[in-house]
């Protein structure tokens, strides 16, 4: 796999990761737990895709 194709996986799955951990932070008021538990999906998910 070629480092541009790395890249765009890792910017691909960095978007959601911000906005989408906000969106969790605001919906369990204030509560870190289930944003760390939706990154560590999501970078188990984006690492399955960068180990391919």
């Amino acid at each position: 796999m070629s480092v541009s194709r790395k890249l765009g996986i890792l910017v691909f799955f960095g978007v959601p990761a911000i906005i989408g951990g906000g969106i969790t932070y605001s919906i369990f008021d204030g509560n870190y737990m289930p944003v760390l538990i939706y990154e560590i999906i999501l970078l188990s998910i984006a690492g399955v895709f960068f180990s391919r």
